[in-house]
């Protein structure tokens, strides 16, 4: 084996080696759920706080498009909400906007909910604790444009009890009871099923489904999740 042949094995080597210890110590820094909660729930309650918007619908939201902090976007623009706009990222090309510090990527996340027709009216038609609602009226901006997004970011909101974080009224028992009870949780689409007998077995309409899960047409599929 010649030098050449031996200097470019060993830069291979090297460069398999290097990979190797990235992937493991990029793996072993993942951010878990939990950790995740525990790192921004108090940004998240400030910001309901001071504006009004549920600490659970800024965590769930964070947390669902930054994979928990987890995804490039987030680990390189600090952006944890999927806003896009302009980076000065030269470690990653992305259409995605980037900020000096998360907490920055926090409080854009409110500015881009107030400065927005579509949901700043939110802020004055709903209370913190009514996280559904503003699921929902995020959703019918277009916010998002999958058809489940709705139903992943209650479902991340409730599998991690999210919604305790939220003000509620004063001395308003009722509150607790009408969310348990509220069955906009979702449905999974089972075969046979049409928006049209959705609507009349839980009392709503077609329109009503459709806004409350950004549909633009009545066409379901099998397994889809449902905001009823």
């Amino acid at each position: 084996m010649n030098t050449r042949t031996k200097t470019t094995a060993i830069t291979l080597c090297l460069t398999m080696l290097f990979t190797a210890v990235t992937t493991i110590q990029t793996f072993a820094q993942r951010i878990s759920p939990q950790a995740y909660i525990e790192r921004y729930k108090d940004a998240a309650i400030q910001y309901m706080e001071d504006y009004g918007c549920p600490a659970s619908i800024i965590l769930a939201i964070a947390m669902h498009e930054s994979a928990h902090g987890n995804s490039r976007v987030a680990r390189y623009l600090n952006n944890h909400f999927g806003i896009k706009g302009p980076n000065n990222s030269t470690a990653i090309q992305s259409a995605y906007k980037g900020y000096e510090s998360v907490e920055e990527s926090y409080q854009d996340f409110i500015n881009f909910l107030m400065r927005r027709k579509s949901t700043e009216r939110l802020f004055e038609q709903h209370q913190p604790h009514e996280y559904k609602a503003w699921v929902r009226g995020i959703a019918r901006s277009g916010y998002a444009h999958s058809t489940t997004w709705s139903s992943k970011v209650i479902g991340m909101i409730q599998r991690y009890n999210l919604h305790e974080l939220d003000k509620r009224p004063e001395g308003d028992a009722t509150v607790a009871a009408a969310d348990e009870s509220d069955g906009a949780a979702g449905y999974t689409v089972k075969p046979g099923d049409t928006l049209y007998d959705l609507a009349r077995k839980h009392g709503t309409t077609v329109k009503e489904i459709q806004r409350n899960n950004g549909l633009s047409d009545s066409r379901l599929h099998i397994g889809q999740q449902l905001i009823l």
